[in-house]
């Protein structure tokens, strides 16, 4: 077996300090016998001989573990088992035998065990497996004397790192205080073709863990801790949600019409149908047409696509809920969320505070509560609210350096730049922003008391946004109205601008209770409650750019190299006004 290059510089550092020790001390003192002096100059010869290993592809280190699968076959060894009884995990093994005394054994039961070998230490003798399940890891003790000569080195000869293995034993605290399984039978679940990432440097560059996931999960058992943590948040939610009584109901994927969202849609083609299709930006417009049936609680926790940027903040396919409850209007909805925020943080923290990126947050209900207008007015000093002159509107957002608002065709257009521009990386704790314009909540419900504004929230953590709430516009004139108005940006060249949804009108036109919608956007939830800085590190397989992959393992680290072909596309995308579809 080849050392590691780094592996080579120790051992010959250290060779030429024993060497140097060993002289020094013989020179000083003839008296050292002769005979220790020639054992130690044998030892350290071929240390000082060695030298880094050549470099080794892939393919050699996946040509030598075939050739083991072969030789186990000729030995009647099945190397990809069907099965294996399990009887015990890592976790319930060390808290059963927790009080086993050091250098202790219990005889008393046999248990089964498996899972992938991460690390190998061959002493004699004796050889240590460090065994990783889903919990942990735990170790399994092999035994020359209790195994016997041939078996014991069948598993010297077989077995590798990476192989998936199943072991039988009982249970001993070895005398330095490592819980183990004392095997005394195994069994080769998997045989691994390709070897797990250097031991010496893991998986660590941050593209290659993306792409290559379930290397990083082995490699980074924390990265498994936050997927498990994300299935908490989801089934908890779902619970929360049930259990008030609402339903979860499936909305179609593929649609004709783009709409529920400001945003640019993926768009497809069904061959049988001879139907462009587009994947939905959004589940809104079917969940309020279930309302419209009858359905007075509604949501649905799932998949929405955008053809967006790629950032921190931001994955073309992402995760959100999107509530509907009828006779309900947005302040509900901020209890509601409050309630199932705070639920999730429990779950997953055990607490309302947490920490994010070295900030505390506080999710202890009740949030602030603030509208858009005093937030800008305590920025730049001017109230929108009041203001009839787009100039001068124009004027405050510009001398604030705010140039795109030169190119903005209303009032309500330049307060939400300047919310965006001046607010919201500062909102830190909690914030519901209140009362949106109308210009960018296109499906809202006019405020009761504030001429061009809608009764709409948005919830800001971290300065980021969270959630996305309204009263649902109910009025189909209105709403056609503004669908007509969208209609007109997409037809100058808005491409995020949405469709006329007749179909969702027509229900409309039927009768639409009063009702309150929201959404909350999964990803950036899970971020907030895992102190994750990037929203790809809360999605298993996020999108990536392409890339090659080397074929070499530089200097025999048994690690992948991949070479990025082209650049990615960044930038903060669709910040999703006027949709509760929240990444």
């Amino acid at each position: 077996k080849t050392q590691s290059f780094f592996t080579s510089l120790i051992f010959l550092s250290l060779s030429m300090k024993i060497a140097a020790f060993v002289v020094t001390r013989r020179l000083s003192n003839p008296s050292i016998d002769a005979r220790k002096f020639s054992v130690i100059k044998k030892i350290v010869k071929p240390l000082q001989s060695s030298k880094p290993s050549k470099e080794i592809s892939i393919d050699e280190l996946k040509a030598a573990r075939i050739k083991k699968i072969n030789e186990m076959r000729e030995a009647n060894i099945n190397p990809f088992a069907y099965s294996w009884k399990i009887t015990h995990d890592s976790k319930k093994l060390k808290s059963q035998w927790e009080l086993l005394e050091p250098g202790g054994e219990d005889n008393s039961v046999e248990v089964f065990v498996s899972g992938r070998i991460i690390a190998k230490r061959i002493f004699g003798k004796l050889i240590f497996f460090s065994l990783q399940d889903q919990f942990g890891s735990i170790q399994l003790y092999l035994d020359q004397g209790k195994l016997g000569k041939e078996n014991f080195s069948e598993v010297k000869k077989w077995i590798d790192t990476g192989d998936i293995l199943g072991a039988k034993g009982s249970i001993k605290r070895t005398s330095k205080g490592e819980l183990s399984v004392n095997v005394n039978e195994w069994s080769i679940l998997t045989k691994s073709l390709l070897p797990l990432p250097d031991k010496f440097h893991g998986l660590k560059d941050t593209e290659k863990r993306y792409r290559q996931r379930h290397l990083d999960m082995i490699a980074n058992p924390e990265v498994r801790e936050t997927f498990k943590q994300r299935a908490v948040v989801t089934s908890g939610i779902r619970r929360d949600l049930d259990d008030m009584g609402f339903l979860e109901i499936e909305t179609p994927v593929l649609q004709t019409v783009t709409g529920g969202a400001a945003a640019k849609p993926f768009q497809t083609y069904h061959n049988a149908l001879d139907l462009n299709l587009t994947l939905r930006i959004s589940t809104e417009l079917h969940l309020k047409r279930l309302v419209v049936g009858g359905i007075d609680r509604v949501y649905e926790l799932g998949r929405i696509f955008r053809n967006e940027g790629i950032s921190t903040r931001h994955n073309p396919e992402f995760t959100s809920v999107e509530i509907y409850q009828a006779y309900a209007d947005y302040s509900e909805m901020m209890d509601l969320c409050e309630k199932l925020i705070g639920s999730a943080s429990e779950r997953t923290n055990g607490s309302l505070k947490i920490e994010y990126q070295g900030t505390e947050i506080d999710l202890t209900p009740p949030f602030r509560r603030v509208n858009m207008n005093q937030l800008v007015f305590n920025e730049c000093g001017f109230n929108f609210e009041e203001c009839k002159d787009l100039g001068a509107a124009i004027k405050v957002a510009v001398d604030a350096g705010l140039s795109k608002a030169a190119d903005l065709s209303t009032i309500g257009e330049v307060l939400n730049l300047c919310f965006e521009e001046m607010c919201e990386e500062k909102l830190i704790q909690p914030t519901f922003v209140t009362d949106y314009p109308t210009e960018v909540s296109p499906l809202a419900k006019p405020h009761r008391t504030k001429k061009n504004f809608t009764e709409r929230f948005e919830l800001f953590i971290c300065g980021r946004e969270i959630a996305n709430a309204y009263s649902e516009l109910t009025d189909a004139l209105d709403q056609r109205r503004r669908f007509e108005e969208q209609a007109s940006k997409k037809a100058a060249g808005d491409d995020e601008a949405c469709d006329i949804a007749e179909d969702f009108l027509d229900a409309l036109e039927y009768g639409l209770p009063p009702t309150a919608g929201l959404g909350i956007g999964i990803d950036r939830l899970i971020m907030l409650l895992t102190d994750k800085p990037s929203i790809r590190d809360v999605i298993a397989f996020p999108m990536m750019k392409l890339e090659q992959m080397s074929n070499f393992a530089p200097n025999g680290s048994e690690d992948l190299v991949s070479v990025s072909v082209s650049p990615e596309k960044k930038g903060k995308g669709s910040e999703m006004k006027g949709n509760k579809g929240k990444q």
